[in-house]
C-alpha cells in the first residue's frame, strides 16, 4: 500500500459500497471494504479500481473477508449488520445487530488502535453504544452518521419546495435517528432567508413529517434501506476528520450534559476534524424544539435499554 491515509468500510453491501466508491473518488485515502461474503468485496473492489480509469482517481481499493489487510487505518466506517424491511422499525434489528457490531468492533480495534469509529449500522443510537463500550474508546473517537443523512432528506424537500438550489438550504436535524428526530425549523434558511418567511406552516409540517418518515418512505419503495445518500453522507464525515476540514456537521454524538440530556448517543452539531469529534455546539432551541428533543431521548434511551451487554 502506498503512503496515503488509509481507510476502511466493514460491510461490502450497498451502503458500504457506495461509501468505499465515494471514498476513492475523493482522491485522497486507499480503501479496504470488508465483508464476510467470500468474493464480494474482491469483486467490487476490482470493478472500483477499474472505474478508476474512466474517472480519474489514484487510491487503491482492497477487497477482503478478514481484517489484517485493515491494520493501521485512520477511520474506520462500520455498515455491517442486517438492513430494515418493510414493516420493521430500526429498533427491531437491535439484538441482531447488536452481535454483528460488537464482533466487527473487536476485531477493528485490534488492527487499529489508534482509529476514529463512524457507525451507521441501525438502529444507529444503540450502535453507537455498543461500538464505544467494546472498544473501550474515547467519545471523541466513537460516533455515528445519521443527522447528514436526515439533513440531506430534509434540504431535498426544502428546495423542492422553494425551487431554490439545494445548495443554499441549510438545515439541521437533532435526536434520535428515528421517527422522533427533531428538524430545526427555526435554524433552517435558504440563502440565509428563514424557511418561515418562505414556506407556510402546514407545508413546513408536512416536510418536517416526511422528513421523520424518510428512512421508511425508501424501504417501502426498494423492499430495503437506502444507501446513496447514506454512503456519501458517511464518506462526508471520514474526509473530515482525514483532512481535517473541522466541518460542523450534525452527528450522533454522546452526550455529557449537553441539551441537558446525559450518558446518551443523539444527533447534534459537531465540530469534526481530525480528533473526531472536537466540539458539540449547543444551538438555541424553541420550547416545542426542546421538549421534542428530550421525548426523542427518551425514546433512544428505551432502545438502549434493550441492549444486553
Amino acid at each position: 500500500m502506498s503512503q496515503r491515509s488509509k481507510v476502511t468500510v466493514v460491510g461490502g453491501g450497498n451502503v458500504g459500497a457506495t461509501c468505499a466508491l465515494e471514498l476513492a473518488r475523493a482522491d485522497y485515502a486507499d480503501v479496504v471494504l470488508v465483508d464476510i461474503v467470500e468474493n464480494l468485496p474482491q469483486g467490487k473492489a476490482l470493478d472500483m479500481n477499474q472505474m478508476a480509469a474512466v474517472v480519474g482517481f489514484e487510491p487503491y481499493v482492497v477487497g477482503a473477508n478478514g481484517y489484517e489487510e485493515t491494520a493501521g487505518s485512520e477511520v474506520v466506517v462500520i455498515t455491517a449488520g442486517r438492513p430494515r424491511s418493510p414493516g420493521m422499525s430500526r429498533d427491531d434489528l437491535v439484538q441482531t445487530n447488536e452481535k454483528i457490531v460488537g464482533s466487527v468492533t473487536e476485531q477493528v480495534v485490534a488492527q487499529s488502535p489508534d482509529a476514529t469509529l463512524v457507525v451507521v449500522s441501525n438502529p444507529l443510537d444503540a450502535m453507537c453504544h455498543v461500538a464505544k463500550s467494546v472498544s473501550g474508546w474515547p467519545k471523541e473517537r466513537v460516533f455515528g452518521m445519521a443527522g447528514i443523512l436526515d439533513t440531506a432528506r430534509f434540504r431535498a424537500f426544502i428546495a423542492w419546495e422553494t425551487g431554490a438550489s439545494i445548495k443554499d438550504v441549510q438545515t439541521l436535524v437533532l435526536g434520535g435517528h428515528g421517527d422522533q428526530m427533531v428538524p430545526v425549523v427555526s435554524a433552517t434558511t435558504v440563502g440565509g432567508v428563514p424557511l418561515t418567511k418562505l414556506v407556510a406552516a402546514d407545508r413546513i409540517e408536512s416536510m418536517v413529517e416526511r422528513t421523520r418518515k424518510g428512512g421508511g418512505e425508501i424501504v417501502n419503495l426498494l423492499g430495503t434501506s437506502a444507501w446513496y445518500a447514506p454512503g456519501a453522507a458517511a464518506a462526508q464525515m471520514v474526509t473530515a476528520i482525514v483532512l481535517d476540514e473541522k466541518r460542523v456537521l450534525p452527528c450522533t454524538a454522546y452526550l455529557d450534559g449537553e441539551y441537558g440530556i446525559d450518558g446518551l448517543y443523539m444527533g447534534v452539531p459537531v465540530v469534526l476534524g481530525a480528533g473526531g469529534i472536537e466540539r458539540i455546539l449547543e444551538v438555541e432551541l424553541s420550547d416545542a424544539e426542546r421538549t421534542a428533543l428530550a421525548e426523542s431521548s427518551e425514546a433512544v434511551r428505551e432502545v438502549v435499554g434493550v441492549l444486553t451487554g
